[in-house]
């Protein structure tokens, strides 16, 4: 597996996706559940910065309280991720964070040393089996297929 490919194929579908939705529909609840697409691009902007954190991590240990409040409860990490602190957020600025946390995600990666994507057990909390190429493909690229899906379906009731 090619992590920065997946990373990227998980990127263009989701983007692709937004494009798709017109711009008065963005904020329109029901996307997922009475999530927005502004909500859902939040939504995963919180995922990409867990990454980040998750990322650093594993390359010179450092506190990663996004990942910890997210392995801790997930729904109450997407409450208050989304819920509470993007609340007033603008879809574009949403989109920003979005982006600039994938960009960083992406750095990341490349800059990893040789062969720790693949290193089994380098993420314990994931589970002892796992590496960083499983967490980048289950998490973070199926994860962007699955709500790519779900906008497409909302912005086809609209058509």
């Amino acid at each position: 597996m090619h992590a920065s490919d997946v990373l990227m194929y998980g990127h263009f579908t989701f983007m692709r996706t937004l494009d798709l939705v017109p711009a008065d529909q963005r904020t329109t609840s029901g996307a997922v559940g009475y999530w927005s697409v502004k909500d859902l691009v939040a939504h995963l902007a919180s995922f990409e910065l867990v990454l980040v954190e998750v990322l650093q991590d594993v390359v010179t240990p450092c506190p990663t309280p996004l990942r910890d409040a997210l392995k801790a409860d997930g729904q109450a990490f997407n409450d208050h991720q989304v819920d509470e602190l993007r609340n007033g957020w603008t879809y574009e600025r949403c989109l920003e964070e979005y982006l600039a946390a994938h960009e960083q995600v992406r750095g990341l990666v490349s800059d990893l040393p040789a062969g720790l994507l693949q290193r089994t057990g380098a993420i314990p909390w994931y589970g002892a089996q796992y590496d960083l190429e499983d967490l980048i493909a289950y998490q973070y690229y199926g994860h962007k297929r699955e709500h790519s899906g779900q906008i497409q379906t909302f912005r086809d009731r609209f058509r």
